[in-house]
């Protein structure tokens, strides 16, 4: 699914996103739920990045200006039967290699009915993107920020499992 996003984008590079678990919703520019087996998940496209929504418990990448920590490359805790598994990176692909990554994100999202992906205005390689699947008992999900001013691309992907 391609969200077409109508507003400016709230973070402007990778250093602006940190990670918070358990907020309650915030307010989205695109949203789509996703059955899978044994898990409900809603993906939300913010003005400042992502949420993914797993019944009451939440993950929340973006640009929070009440979270001052950086985005962590690792993170396993337990939280509410869950054990949630959290990596990050951010890459600096050269030359056209952001372009050919995010063309290749684009394609295989608009593709996979579990999958999100919204376009921002200014640059046709703003984007942020979330697909889930199912995965052993519980679900997991990937995500992309691309930031082509600066040339970036933030890659997460997260495994949530009942413990």
């Amino acid at each position: 699914m391609i969200a077409r996003i109508e507003t400016g984008f709230a973070d402007s590079r990778a250093a602006d996103l940190s990670l918070a678990f358990g907020l309650p919703p915030l307010p989205a520019v695109g949203t789509h739920r996703v059955a899978l087996p044994g898990q409900v998940l809603e993906l939300r496209l913010l003005g400042a990045s992502h949420q993914v929504l797993v019944g009451e418990w939440s993950e929340t990448v973006a640009c929070l200006p009440e979270q001052s920590d950086a985005l962590p490359s690792r993170k396993q805790f337990m939280v509410g039967g869950l054990l949630v598994q959290f990596a990050a990176q951010t890459l600096r692909p050269g030359g056209t290699g952001l372009a050919e990554r995010v063309s290749g994100i684009i394609r295989d999202c608009a593709t996979d009915e579990h999958a999100i992906v919204g376009e921002f205005p200014g640059s046709p390689l703003a984007i942020t993107a979330v697909r889930a699947w199912a995965e052993g008992d519980g679900a997991a999900w990937r995500t992309w920020h691309a930031y082509p001013q600066a040339g970036e691309l933030v890659e997460t992907r997260t495994v949530v499992r009942q413990a």
